[in-house]
């Protein structure tokens, strides 16, 4: 964490340079600091990106903090208080406590009559759902949001201190079995094939960096589900995938479900970010592909971590920020930090981890969860300064 004077003004300073600080706050209001945790741990992250991609082959030096306003410096968003930058999200005011859910897909508002007991909404859909929510506590909301597959959080429920674990570790294979031996193996990334399962943004940036550091990456979709990020800006969906190979299996398929198999036998790293279960029915278990294939680490990215109840729950960016405690304050009033802010978090530092367990070896599960990250962000005392401009976010160009 911060440790000096010195360190505390770059942070401040960091964070007003990043373009996210931009992003934070209410839109007729201006830029909010956020805790000092932020800056340090995502530019920490950043450094271990260069060391350890340099370690196994290839240099990779980027702004770490920038990488939270990339989507909106292409999409055009700005800050908007208690909604969201792309609109999706807002924070509520609950009977008890404060709250945000994410109505991006249309299933997520044919379910908000059984999730708050009420009729079909009508009028504005938003103020309509802000006066049902005043009526339920916040733990009535999560467990019915639950049931029904809806991306909800109560404000700060994730808890996370310093010494916590952040990432669960999981060993999946011992070196014997079947499989390749890698408990004594370093891999240089130039040998490193990514399979990436995942959708929308963290995942996807974990492996964009993966494949600047060299690696090949294969992104894989569902012939009938398509990756959500297609259907926001082209630009950034392609600043994300620069590079990549692309495939496309029908999942309920026998034929489809077998190509995947082969498919992640081939795989070094394996990138999704499914519930368990979603897998599972397709017959498909991390232990059973590092015993048949070359795997050496699976990333598992979740909303609220794989075990549990969380384990049944959804997420996205903006809700997982506000499970993680991860806002700003103005007055009394949350607003929402930067954009989707625990997405490319989690997207670098699945990243770093990633390759640490390519430098170190072993075969390991990664339990990364976006809304664990979004509690490590918050846990510092807030900024109360800068003395440097504020800048405007920002993107990466592609090559």
């Amino acid at each position: 964490m911060i440790g000096s004077v010195d360190q505390a003004v770059a942070a401040h300073d960091a964070w007003a340079l990043s373009g996210a600080m931009w992003l934070t706050g209410r839109r007729d209001g201006e830029p909010l600091h956020v805790s000092h945790a932020l800056p340090d741990y995502v530019t920490g992250w950043a450094r271990d990106v260069a060391r350890l991609s340099a370690e196994l082959g290839t240099y990779v030096d980027f702004d770490g903090l920038a990488l939270l306003g990339e989507r909106a410096a292409i999409a055009g968003y700005r800050r908007n208080g208690s909604t969201s930058c792309g609109g999706a999200t807002r924070l509520l005011s609950a009977a008890d406590g404060w709250c945000a859910v994410t109505l991006s897909r249309d299933d997520d508002i044919a379910a908000i009559p059984a999730w708050l007991e009420s009729g079909e909404p009508h009028g504005d859909l938003w103020r309509f759902v802000e006066t049902a929510v005043r009526c339920w506590s916040v733990d009535d909301l999560r467990e019915r949001a639950t049931w029904l597959g809806l991306p909800f959080a109560a404000l700060g429920e994730t808890e996370w201190a310093p010494g916590d674990e952040l990432i669960i570790e999981s060993p999946l294979r011992d070196g014997g079995g079947g499989g390749v031996d890698s408990s004594r193996q370093t891999t240089a990334l130039s040998d490193v094939t990514v399979v990436d399962l995942s959708s929308m943004w963290a995942g996807p940036l974990c492996a964009n960096i993966l494949g600047l550091a060299g690696a090949r990456i294969v992104k894989v979709e569902s012939t009938s589900r398509p990756d959500g990020a297609r259907n926001g800006p082209q630009a950034f969906f392609d600043l994300l995938h620069d590079g990549h190979e692309c495939v496309a299996y029908d999942f309920t398929s026998p034929t489809g479900r077998a190509a995947l198999r082969e498919l992640l036998q081939t795989a070094t790293v394996v990138i999704e970010g499914s519930r368990p279960r979603a897998l599972r029915q397709l017959g498909i278990e991390p232990s059973q592909i590092a015993t048949a294939g070359a795997l050496r680490v699976w990333l598992s990215i979740t909303a609220h971590g794989r075990n549990g109840v969380n384990a049944e729950r959804v997420g996205f960016g903006d809700d997982a920020a506000v499970a993680g405690g991860l806002v700003a304050w103005e007055g009394d009033a949350p607003c929402f930090v930067a954009d989707a802010v625990a997405d490319p978090a989690t997207g670098l530092l699945a990243a770093a981890s990633v390759l640490e367990v390519l430098q170190t070896g072993g075969c390991t599960l990664l339990d990364v969860a976006l809304a664990r990250t979004a509690a490590a962000l918050a846990s510092g005392p807030t900024m109360d300064r800068c003395d440097v401009a504020v800048a405007l976010p920002r993107a990466r160009t592609l090559t």
